[in-house]
């Protein structure tokens, strides 16, 4: 899989880019990224990306003429790839996407938005509009590491074990992961479950079962 990222601050995404289970899916040659900077598709010797909205109202909004050029750009290398613009209004991201992206074949054009917001001619080069969830935050860039993450690390060979995807939290719907622990068997007081210590793995999976939470803490 190649993932193309266009975003104003490249910078930002080096060192997720090479930790953990990103860095180890582009050790396995089974995922590629490329950082594409916007502001070298800016108009002008300033390489303006942004302008003031039509209409009037506050804030910058990204300019088309550079988003089109850095996706044409992009697709230079990345031809069959879809485009993925990362906004407050798009689809809430959930895991069942997440397999999907991961497990369909096709490469990816991640757009980072900035300021204000970008000008809505852009959505005609986009095949998903996602959301990571009903707030606001400064640019795409979080949002699309988040994205990434949870796409790459469930393309096949990147995790360990067979089923450790399978067993995640959100893998079955709407469900959460059952509690687990590790040594020591006592810590501070606190006691791993018996059940979990005894080897009866019909027991166990039982347990499992019937302690997995249906809804989140609110904690």
């Amino acid at each position: 899989m190649k993932i193309s990222v266009i975003t104003l601050f490249p910078d930002m995404f080096d060192k997720v880019f090479n930790q953990s289970m990103l860095w180890k899916a582009q050790d396995k040659k089974l995922v590629e990224f490329e950082l594409i900077d916007l502001r070298q598709f800016g108009l002008g010797p300033r390489h303006q990306v942004d302008d003031t909205p039509y209409g009037g109202g506050d804030g910058m909004l990204l300019k088309p003429e550079p988003l089109f050029a850095a996706v044409e750009d992009a697709k230079t290398r990345n031809p069959n790839a879809k485009v993925v613009l990362m906004t407050p209004k798009g689809k809430i991201w959930d895991q069942a996407r997440a397999a999907e992206l991961a497990n369909s074949g096709d490469n990816y054009i991640f757009i980072c938005p900035h300021y204000e917001g970008y000008d809505e001619r852009v959505l005609t080069l986009v095949d998903y509009q996602v959301s990571i969830g009903k707030f606001i935050l400064t640019g795409g860039e979080l949002p699309a590491m988040t994205v990434i993450d949870s796409i790459v690390r469930l393309i096949p060979g990147v995790l360990g074990g067979e089923t450790s995807a399978e067993i995640e939290s959100f893998s079955d719907g709407d469900n959460y992961e059952y509690p687990q622990y590790t040594r020591p068997a006592e810590f501070r007081g606190m006691k791993v479950p018996e059940v979990l210590l005894n080897g009866n793995h019909g027991e166990i999976a039982k347990w499992r079962a019937e302690n997995a939470p249906k809804n989140a803490s609110e904690k």
